[in-house]
């Protein structure tokens, strides 16, 4: 019984069971359904819970039964136990690992649809890793999604990444879920920020546009360099799905360029590349800057910043290539100078470098050491496109270097080396040992190598010695490759043309088809300058065309016999009649040099030839081929007079005989050079969609001074202001971002800058006025009030009081600002003091630098960032020291959540009429009789609260209006003032807040 002929699972073992009852009388034959020894049934397909072998088949062994299992003595089944081996292995590997079709996914929509946080994470991670591995997960989307609004940053983050993939291919559940995506834009988390800006941005739907564009303009100026480089990605999705938006997108682009991040400064130009390319008044301001930044920024971003760079500098500056220019930098001589040499001195054009064209050049050459080799490529074709001749030499020692990576990195640098040893033949002769063709190098790598070798002078002995070795590879292509160089050589060096020729006819006798053809076709092309010292050649490629079945060979040969058959009279018509006989089943190429030969063959030696050329033009006349049949009526009216003919046949000699200019053998790579180095284009030789053309030099260079950045001499300052900013900066040398990513590149953005950059402030452009309702101001400044965190005795030694400092947070917009002042009032020195464990786990404390050591009756004021998501929940965390542990907490003012804004008394009445209802609270106040005038309610109001005062016509009307820091809700405060009383209304959808706040200022407003 073949295995192969058994049927589908369960008659496989039906079968088995068959050929063993034919053989083993003792076996019972099972029922159907049934299993044997045991009486359960058989497991349905795809069930792991099938029996084992064992309880398949008893069968009779010696003086007892015992149960049959793979392994046993292969003498009882003798022939046959391999194709039962095989059968069984067949049916139980079909039953044991058919899987279910749709098991993993339902286990992971009961995982992601569970109320507990661990098994919904776990799910996420398992998502993300079928993604990973390239996996369809698209139809766990709709349980997905749902937990996109939960509460875990770490679930959020991957949900993110899931929602990312999908959310172009599932728009219509996307949609669904845009208000929430909407709502994550003010997230806390700036990872969480930049996702959903993505995630909208994946969204391929022209309904959301609006949205979307909202999304990119506050993302432009958020505090987090990661959501502002996010942005800068999210114009080029927006400006493909609306092109209509150009406008609003480029006052975002010009907004980001200005960006001193250098994680946004690749993305932004990325942008500026795709949007408005031909805005170049957009790069001037910000040309310094960028050179400024390039070595600090991202190797993609790298790349991109140095090829915009490069079509800048083609506008701007004027050719340092000019004839005769001088350059004063490198023009040092000696002291003792004859008076010739100051008069040639004097008579060559001086040519002074742009600085700003020096400070690129400048710049980008430390990054020829980068470990990238798409960072080394673009500075290579800069250097190429930008410097003066003499420095363009600097770029090889790092080509040379990518020439060790991969094949693919291989193939695009010896592509770009090519087109640049054309011009300059000796600008890589020194590494000359880096280019010789190696046995582990890929077909196209030696044949670019050796394109490279053969156009080099001084390696021809090598190239000539080694080539004997590289015909007999068994790389055809590559064969082929090295016959062309000995021909290229031969043709560009007159003095080895005989030497190379001589090789090429040895080559004739190879036993190699490839080689020999590939040599006749090189050999035909020599053969057109020197046509009369080598008819020996032509005889003897003659005589080998019967063993010649290439196509292009036999046809290089034919021409060869009719361009020079009045040379070789007696072997040109019998090749002609062993044409004649294999005519019809000859390539169409053969064919054409054939009907060419017979005439011009019937020109010259029409006795012996005239036969045989009507014969092989009436084959012609009816071959299949159109071409054929062309050129066979073209060559008889040609050759042939008649009444039709007319004048014609008198020029048939000047038509095909004339004598034929030699063929110029020119590098592939000659005319690549139009193309811009290192770019698609290039690497196909043909302009690929998209690609911009570098543009010609100007002869007269641009305005320089729009480059120069206006700077203003820094305004007086008088000691408070010193010392607020003072108290700024120490808490910025204290912090550190919650966005880690972006902290190293801040740092090298600023260490980047000029120094006179520290001296001076850039002058800012006056800001439009903005179209919102209300803008948030400056910190309104009421009494300041200290709380304490830590008693000297609990802390043995240690105290902390903290304040709010009503400034605006550094860290993240979300947070509240808190400044905290630790002292030490022991007899010795605390050392590493800093915040432990906080709670509850989910709080975001954007915590102050270790203080190393604090000496006794020191003290020091420390900076914090507290987001308490608009809660008064206390913020729990540890202040330790290097031996102790305390707990402390935080308790925040309901009024210290609030920032200033300001908004006119038609605005706050518009704003007002939207939050009534549920949204309004209200109550009446006993006023204390100092406080019913103007200054004295404004100051027991911002005493309470830091909102912004709104000017109010009547003056017993008193207008508040803030923020919320967290979340950006608006709280209105306005106080009707009475007789004796006052009415307090608070308009704000946070209701609880509401009452909080509404308690706070009426004890505040009642006492005297």
């Amino acid at each position: 019984m073949s295995v192969q002929n058994f049927p589908p699972i369960y008659s496989t073992v039906v079968e088995i069971f068959q050929w063993l009852k034919s053989v083993y009388k003792n076996i019972s034959f099972p029922e159907k359904g049934s299993c044997l020894s045991s009486g359960r049934s058989l497991a349905p397909r795809g069930r792991r819970s099938c029996s084992s072998i064992g309880c398949i088949v008893s069968v009779p062994f010696g003086s007892h039964n015992n149960v049959w299992s793979t392994g046993r003595d292969p003498a009882i089944w003798e022939a046959d136990t391999d194709a039962v081996y095989a059968a069984l292995s067949h049916h139980l590997w079909s039953t044991f690992t058919a899987p279910e079709a749709k098991s993993s996914n339902e286990d992971l929509k009961e995982m992601l649809e569970s109320n507990k946080e661990s098994l919904k994470l776990e799910a996420m991670k398992r998502v993300v890793g079928l993604i990973a591995k390239g996996k369809n997960a698209s139809e766990l989307f709709p349980a997905v999604v749902k937990n996109v609004a939960s509460k875990n940053i770490e679930l959020k983050k991957l949900v993110y990444v899931y929602l990312v993939r999908y959310a172009e291919e599932q728009q219509d559940l996307a949609l669904l879920s845009i208000s929430t995506f909407q709502r994550a834009l003010k997230e806390p988390n700036q990872f969480i920020r930049a996702s959903a800006l993505r995630v909208l941005s994946s969204i391929r739907v022209s309904i959301i546009v609006p949205i979307m564009m909202l999304a990119i303009k506050e993302a432009s100026a958020d505090m987090s360099p990661y959501v502002r480089k996010t942005a800068a990605h999210a114009i080029q999705k927006l400006y493909s799905l609306d092109p209509d938006q150009k406008e609003q997108l480029i006052e975002v682009i010009e907004k980001l360029l200005k960006d001193k991040s250098t994680l946004v400064a690749g993305s932004v130009v990325v942008a500026f590349d795709e949007v408005c390319p031909d805005r170049i008044d957009l790069i001037h301001k910000n040309y310094r800057k960028l050179c400024n930044l390039l070595v600090d920024v991202e190797e993609w971003g790298q790349v991109v910043i140095i090829s915009m760079l490069t079509r800048y500098a083609r506008t701007q500056f004027t050719s340092p290539w000019k004839e005769g220019a001088m350059f004063d930098e490198d023009n040092e001589k000696a002291f003792y100078e004859s008076e010739e040499e100051k008069k040639d001195q004097t008579e060559a054009t001086p040519y002074t470098m742009d600085p700003d064209h020096r400070l690129l050049l400048r710049n980008t050459k430390p990054l020829l050491q980068s470990r990238n080799t798409a960072v080394v490529m673009s500075v290579a074709q800069l250097y190429w496109h930008l410097a003066p001749k003499h420095e363009v030499n600097i770029v090889t020692k790092s080509l040379v270097r990518l020439l060790r990576s991969h094949r693919e990195v291989q193939y695009i640098v010896l592509q770009n080396i090519a087109t640049m040893s054309i011009q300059r033949k000796g600008m890589f002769e020194p590494f000359m040992k880096s280019f010789y063709v190696r046995s582990t190098d890929a077909t196209h790598i030696k044949t670019l190598k050796f394109l490279f070798l053969r156009d080099s002078d001084a390696v021809f002995p090598f190239l000539f010695s080694s080539s004997q070795t590289y015909v007999k590879s068994q790389d055809k292509a590559f064969a082929a490759a090295t016959i062309q160089a000995i021909g290229r050589c031969a043709t560009d060096i007159s003095e080895v043309t005989d030497t190379c020729l001589s090789g090429l006819v040895l080559l004739l006798s190879n036993r190699d088809e490839t080689v020999v053809a590939e040599s006749v076709v090189v050999i035909k092309k020599l053969l057109q300058t020197q046509p009369t010292q080598h008819s020996d050649i032509i005889k003897h490629m003659a005589k080998l065309f019967d063993n010649i079945s290439v196509s292009m060979a036999r046809a290089s040969i034919l021409w060869l016999m009719g361009e020079y058959c009045e040379r070789v009279p007696k072997i040109a018509p019998d090749v002609l009649r062993k044409m004649a006989k294999t005519f019809t089943a000859e390539e169409d190429i053969v064919k054409l040099q054939t009907v060419n030969l017979a005439a011009k063959l019937y020109l010259t030696n029409s006795k012996q030839t005239k036969l045989l050329t009507q014969y092989i033009l009436n084959l012609g006349k009816y071959d299949q081929s159109y071409d054929i049949r062309d050129r066979t009526r073209f060559v008889r009216q040609l050759i042939v007079p008649n009444e039709k003919s007319g004048a014609l046949n008198k020029y048939a000699r000047r038509i095909l005989l004339a004598p034929k200019p030699a063929p110029m053998l020119e590098s592939a790579f000659k005319d690549r050079d139009r193309f811009q180095l290192g770019t698609l284009s290039h690497s196909i030789n043909s302009k690929a969609t998209g690609y911009q053309e570098l543009s010609d030099w100007p002869a007269v260079a641009p305005d320089q001074s729009v480059r120069n950045v206006e700077v203003v001499e820094p305004k007086p300052r008088n000691l408070n202001s010193e010392s607020e900013e003072q108290s700024s900066d120490e808490s910025d040398e204290t912090s550190s971002d919650s966005g880690k990513s972006s902290s190293g590149s801040e740092k090298s953005s600023s260490e980047s800058e000029p120094e006179q950059k520290k001296k001076t402030k850039t002058k800012k452009a006056p800001q439009k006025k903005s179209k919102a309702a209300a803008a948030v101001t400056a910190p309104s400044f009421g009494p300041v009030k200290t709380h304490e965190l830590l008693h000297h005795m609990t802390g043995k030694g240690l105290s902390a009081k903290y304040h709010f400092p009503r400034q605006p947070c550094l860290y993240q917009p979300s947070m509240v600002a808190v400044q905290v002042i630790l002292a030490n009032s022991s007899d010795h020195s605390l050392e590493k003091i800093h915040i432990g464990d906080r709670s509850p786990a989910g709080l975001n404390i954007h915590c102050f630098n270790t203080i190393e050591r604090l000496e006794p009756e020191a003290s020091v004021t420390v900076s914090m960032g507290i987001d308490f998501s608009d809660s008064t929940q206390a913020a729990n965390f540890q202040l330790c020291t290097k031996e102790d542990q305390f707990s402390v907490s935080i308790q925040p003012v309901v009024g210290e959540l609030l920032m200033p804004s300001t908004m006119s008394e038609q605005d706050f009445s518009k704003e007002q009429g939207k939050l009534l209802g549920m949204n309004e609270t209200s109550a009446t106040v006993a006023m204390a009789t100092a406080n019913t005038s103007s200054q004295a309610v404004s100051k027991q109001v911002l005493s309470v609260a830091n909102v912004g005062v709104v000017s109010s016509g009547p003056n017993d009307l008193h207008r508040f209006a803030g923020r919320t820091v967290s979340s950006g809700a608006l709280v209105l405060v306005s106080l009707e003032l009475k007789e004796s009383s006052a009415l307090l209304t608070i308009n704000t959808e946070k209701s609880v807040m509401a009452s909080m706040l509404l308690r706070d200022l009426k004890q505040a407003l009642a006492l005297a």
